[in-house]
C-alpha cells in the first residue's frame, strides 16, 4: 500500500473528512463520529447539526483522528482522544466499575469507505491513531473492539471499533470484557523520539 499515508484531523484536513462521511452517509445514523464525545444541544439534533458540532470540536482541538489518505482522498479514520474528549462509552457503566485506571487514550470508532473494506486500512487507521498519540506523548491507551471470537464476519459494517483480533496484531492485549460483544484492549504506547 504505498500510496496510502496518515494524516491528523484538524482544520486543515476537515473538509477531506467531511467528504469521506458524506460519501457515506455520514456514518451510522449520521453522527459524524459525534456519539462519543460528551452531550451538548447540537449532539444528535440532526446530520448538519453534528457535522457542525464535530467541526466545531475539531478547530478547538477537542477531537481527534487519524486519517488514512489514498492519494488526496482519505478513505479511512480511527477516532482518539482523552476520556474527557470522548467520555461517552458504550456500557460505561459496567466499565466504571471494573476499570483499575482510567487510559490516557481511548480509540472509540474506527470507520472505512465502502467497497475499500477488508484490504487492512482499519488496521492501518489504528496504527495511525497509535503513532500520533506517541507523537503526542504517548500513554496507557486503550480500544473497545468486538471480541467475534476470531470469526470473520461476512458484513463489518457493524464493527465500528474493529476487532479484537486486529487489536492483537497492532500489539494490544486483552484487558477485560465490556458488553456482550466487546472487549476492553490495551496497550502502553511510549512518546515518539522522531521530531
Amino acid at each position: 500500500m504505498p500510496d496510502l499515508t496518515i494524516k491528523a484531523l484538524s482544520p486543515a484536513t476537515f473538509e477531506d473528512f467531511a467528504a469521506l462521511l458524506e460519501r457515506n452517509g455520514g456514518m451510522y445514523a449520521s453522527c459524524w463520529c459525534t456519539k462519543f464525545h460528551p452531550g451538548c444541544a447540537e449532539k444528535g439534533q440532526s446530520a448538519e447539526a453534528n457535522r457542525a458540532l464535530k467541526q466545531r470540536l475539531v478547530a478547538e482541538g477537542l477531537a481527534h483522528a487519524a486519517l488514512v489518505y489514498d492519494g488526496e482522498r482519505a478513505v479511512a479514520w480511527a477516532q482518539y482522544g482523552s476520556p474527557e474528549e470522548l467520555p461517552s462509552i458504550q456500557h460505561r457503566k459496567e466499565y466504571i466499575a471494573t476499570a483499575e485506571r482510567l487510559p490516557d487514550y481511548r480509540v472509540t470508532c474506527i470507520q472505512v469507505e465502502r467497497g475499500r473494506r477488508g484490504q487492512g486500512l482499519a488496521a492501518l487507521a489504528l496504527r495511525g491513531a497509535v503513532e500520533l498519540i506517541a507523537q503526542a506523548g504517548g500513554g496507557l491507551v486503550e480500544g473497545y473492539p468486538h471480541d467475534t471470537g476470531g470469526v470473520r464476519k461476512k458484513n463489518s459494517s457493524f464493527l465500528y471499533n474493529g476487532t479484537r483480533t486486529m487489536y492483537e496484531r497492532e500489539g494490544f492485549t486483552y484487558d477485560r470484557p465490556k458488553g456482550q460483544v466487546n472487549c476492553v484492549m490495551v496497550r502502553e504506547v511510549a512518546p515518539s523520539t522522531r521530531d
